[in-house]
């Protein structure tokens, strides 16, 4: 099973501030949904709450909430303990690809463990209080690169990349 990572990462690695997105990117959200798609998704409980309750659980994807509270409940979620539990999850699924999804302590959890990389890197530095880990881009092989430039629905250029790990 590959282990992906898929992120919106600005210049100084924010990628939230008070449990929200700090830009509107029309297109990212897109990419992202299209991305994920019929996959298992992983993300920590704030990531979670963090959706707009329309959108809880995120709709055509097995949600994995991890968690350290004992008695969480998520309708139409798997709630688990740890990042290994989530992955054995979508293992025992027959899962292809699976997706960790956020927030900032999932990504550093998850990191050492992924095989490929989703980081739309966002032109543009913003105060945050979440970031995405630092990485050694030596250890990884950019595979994919596509450009999107500002226009009318995105106030910052951007780029969607695609990252696997040297092996």
């Amino acid at each position: 099973m590959i282990i992906s990572m898929i992120a919106a990462v600005a210049e100084n690695r924010v990628i939230g501030k008070d449990n929200d997105l700090v830009w509107d990117l029309r297109d990212d959200m897109k990419y992202f949904m299209q991305t994920t798609k019929e996959h298992h998704i992983m993300m920590g409980r704030k990531n979670f709450e963090s959706l707009p309750d329309k959108f809880r659980p995120l709709p055509n994807r097995t949600n994995i909430i991890i968690t350290r509270q004992k008695d969480y409940f998520a309708p139409l979620c798997h709630v688990v303990s740890s990042l290994q539990e989530a992955l054995e999850i979508a293992e025992k699924a027959g899962e292809e690809e699976t997706f960790i999804i956020g927030g900032g302590q999932i990504y550093r959890l998850g990191l050492p463990l992924a095989d490929r990389l989703y980081i739309t890197e966002v032109h543009a530095s913003f105060e945050g209080d979440a970031f995405f880990p630092e990485f050694n881009r030596e250890e990884w092989n950019e595979t994919s690169r596509v450009h999107h430039g500002t226009d009318a629905h995105h106030a910052y250029s951007f780029d969607f990349v695609i990252l696997e790990r040297k092996r």
